[in-house]
């Protein structure tokens, strides 16, 4: 079996995090990825390095030597993909710009994930991961909970991990467009827009008709609990699906009789809540954490131990499902890192080797970079017209929650027809419709019915893709699982997306955000003595990216092959991922990243400062310190420099503190939220933010998507249907309009909620 990307070769100039991460996604499938590195190295000297390079080769250029700068040009003329990071204008100074590299080699598809984009006004901000968190929201967000009095830093770097998964997924995407046409094209990724998809729901608001406030976020019935033994489990319970499962094993079934098991009176009832949440602290006080997740998870009631990094890096199922594996690095030895994500059945993806050495491949790469063999080829005629990068793929999207509708959103942006096919009956509908599900036709169809099975056949016979993100085995007894949709069209592309993972004990264990979060130590990171949730729902939301990144992989390989595949993401693997800079074990290890709902930052030039009338990061390089100081005219010791900055910028203003230190040419940004950002003329006016007009609730504005593609732009799509609404005309379209109204007489089609 061959991988995905096998005979793509790409060219990595990336630094820090999203480049290399990039590239890295790239090199797990399959790709030949050249990583060109200065003489001195990477610029981040960090053992999170033998994770991001892995299975490259390297070379280092001096790209300010001529003799070096034309061989990476003559790379480039040799190349499918080129990835960097740098701010704007960077590439263009040194003649590797998109526009240089496009004339020697027009089937080049060059992305760009600079930290703010070439158009916007701060586009030559030093983007560090701190001031793109504080810029979009990030430090200052809590997922279901009022918002904080002060920000607080997250370890995991948000922005350059969206804007990498975005990135490898627009990647796939063009490439996809380059086999019909033979044309390259420029991608920009901002990692400062990317931030939005992981903000999501976040980013949502209704203007005209604001939802009722019916969230369980922070009620006893989902919320971390402390057990016996001093440790937090993460329970997450959905009491119309879960109560009755969930008190029986716990054996207080005689709380019904106090009336505190009723779902509706606990948003009509202050006091339920907190008796219910009284009764509920001591329950779980009864019993050590890992005997409640084993107890409570056998009765069908997600819930997690809120465990270290450390402790998921050795944890059974992380080893079994791959989700963490072993190899020998050449300079840490044996260690532990991220496993591959996306997985693809049919063309897996590998870790080929370890990171290379420093310039460790540079007889060969030279080599290459003079044989005219490996020239791209100009188009012998003028490409057609630009189209959708998924122009003529039709996706059908079973999903539920979040993840998976993302994945089906992100690739309806790319310009798939896909038809959103949700259960008429489940919790009252459709969880967060108007985030998830622009740019699809909605369809209520009971798939647990014999009719709705037969109309989910007829629409199989003209997909391409379908996508479910239920437990392990549920499509399979609904007679729906990959092999049966395979049975009957071969060349099926059937993405499956799950909780922890597929393979290992806990595969067929329900879960999501706040699971993959507690089980993969990002609660434990964000809260330190107390679990605490992370800003946004990041597993879940790049998860659906990545799911769209495989599908993009296998659709890629179908039209080279002709064949189908199934392809694989989890919430568990992303949050892995997500936490790549520190996700490693090796003899030494320490585990010494900032964490806690305190954290300002990492040192004194990288942190969060308060200044008399707001909170702004503060984001320099370590031999800038004379540069800082000088500018802000402050002298300290060592030993007393964070106190003298905070001393200095509580008596300056945000306004004047950041306008300081940008004029010494360092980076900082104030602390924005992400509903300001939402109003931000920058947003709008790169449809990164959006408000339309949508059936029944009126204006409703949402985050819309990132990446720009020069020859096959992402759009938005239709605002999201009315649930239900195009069932008729999606049945019509299949041949099934006779059978519509017996359908819905039946209830099997349900035609709004």
């Amino acid at each position: 079996m061959t991988s995905a990307l096998d005979g793509i070769r790409v060219l990595d100039f990336g630094q820090y995090v999203a480049g290399p991460l990039a590239s890295m996604l790239l090199a797990d499938q399959g790709a030949d990825v050249i990583r060109i590195d200065p003489p001195t190295g990477p610029r981040w000297q960090t053992t999170a390095n033998a994770t991001w390079n892995r299975g490259k080769r390297s070379v280092a250029l001096n790209l300010q030597d001529p003799a070096n700068l034309e061989v990476a040009r003559n790379l480039a003329a040799r190349a499918d993909v080129l990835v960097e990071n740098f701010r704007p204008g960077v590439m263009e100074r040194l003649s590797l710009g998109y526009e240089a590299l496009n004339a020697l080699n027009p089937q080049l598809v060059y992305c760009s994930l600079p930290g703010f984009a070439e158009a916007d006004p701060r586009a030559g901000t030093p983007a560090w991961e701190g001031v793109l968190g504080a810029a979009s929201g990030a430090y200052v967000n809590r997922v279901g909970f009022p918002q904080r009095e002060r920000p607080a830093v997250t370890a995991l770097p948000l922005s350059s991990s969206y804007g990498a998964f975005l990135g490898v997924t627009s990647i796939a995407m063009a490439l996809n467009a380059r086999y019909r046409d033979g044309v390259g094209q420029r991608i920009e990724v901002p990692l400062f827009d990317a931030t939005f998809t992981a903000a999501g729901g976040a980013g949502m608001k209704q203007l005209d008709q604001p939802p009722p406030n019916r969230n369980l976020m922070g009620t006893p019935w989902v919320r971390q609990y402390e057990c016996a033994d001093g440790r937090w489990v993460q329970f997450f319970a959905n009491p119309i699906r879960h109560r009755d499962q969930f008190v029986r094993a716990a054996g207080v079934e005689d709380w019904a009789d106090d009336g505190l098991l009723d779902h509706d009176r606990l948003f009509e009832d202050d006091s339920i809540a907190v008796r219910l949440g009284e009764r509920m602290d001591a329950l779980f006080k009864a019993r050590p954490a890992a005997e409640w997740e084993t107890l409570i998870n056998e009765a069908g009631t997600p819930t997690a131990i809120c465990r270290e990094s450390s402790e998921w890096l050795e944890n059974e199922h992380a080893l079994a499902s791959k989700a963490v594996i072993d190899l020998d690095d050449l300079e840490l030895g044996p260690m532990r890192q991220p496993g591959i994500h996306p997985r693809l059945d049919a063309t897996p993806g590998a870790v080929r080797a370890p990171a290379p050495r420093l310039d460790a491949d540079r007889a060969s790469v030279l080599a290459e970079a003079s044989d005219p063999s490996l020239v791209r080829q100009t188009p012998s005629e003028a490409p057609p017209s630009p189209f959708a990068a998924l122009d003529g793929v039709r996706v059908l999207d079973l999903c539920i929650i979040l993840a998976g509708p993302t994945c089906g959103r992100t690739l309806a942006e790319f310009g798939a027809d896909v038809i959103k096919i949700d259960n008429p009956s489940r919790d009252g509908g459709v969880t967060s419709h108007l985030d998830i599900n622009r740019g699809k036709r909605s369809v209520l169809l009971d798939l647990k019915t014999e009719a709705g099975r037969d109309v989910f056949w007829q629409l199989v016979d003209d997909a391409d893709v379908v996508l479910q993100n239920y437990r392990a085995g549920a499509f399979e007894r609904l007679g729906l699982g990959y092999e049966a949709v395979r049975a009957r069209k071969p060349d099926i592309i059937y993405a499956s997306l799950n909780a922890y993972g597929h393979g290992g004990p806990w595969e067929d264990r329900p879960g999501w955000e706040h699971l993959a979060q507690a089980a993969t130590g990002m609660q434990m990171r964000f809260g330190d003595s107390r679990p605490e949730l992370q800003p946004f729902p990041v597993n879940d939301y790049a998860t659906g990216v990545i799911g769209a990144y495989a599908v993009a992989l296998a659709l890629r390989h179908r039209a080279l092959t002709g064949e189908g595949q199934q392809v694989r993401s989890a919430l568990a693997y992303t949050g892995t991922l997500l936490q790549s800079p520190f996700m490693q074990t090796f003899e030494g290890k320490r585990w010494d990243e900032p964490r806690g709902p305190e954290t300002l930052g990492f040192g004194p030039f990288q942190r969060l400062y308060e200044a008399s009338d707001g909170w702004f990061f503060l984001g320099a390089h370590g031999s800038q310190r004379e540069a800082v100081l000088s500018a802000l005219g402050v002298t300290a010791s060592e030993a007393d420099l964070e106190t003298a900055l905070e001393a200095h910028f509580a008596r300056s203003t945000v306004d004047a503190s950041v306008a300081a230190l940008l004029a010494a040419g360092v980076g900082a940004h104030a602390v924005r939220g992400v509903q300001e950002n939402m109003e931000s003329d920058w947003l709008i006016d790169g449809g990164v933010s959006i408000t339309r007009p949508h059936d029944g609730p009126g204006r409703v504005r949402t985050t819309g998507p990132s990446p720009r593609l020069s020859r096959t732009p992402v759009q938005p799509g239709a605002p999201a249907s009315a649930p239900g609404s195009d069932g008729a005309a999606v049945l019509e379209e299949a041949g099934l309009a006779s059978e519509v109204p017996e359908l819905v007489r039946s209830g099997v089609l349900v035609e709004s909620l």
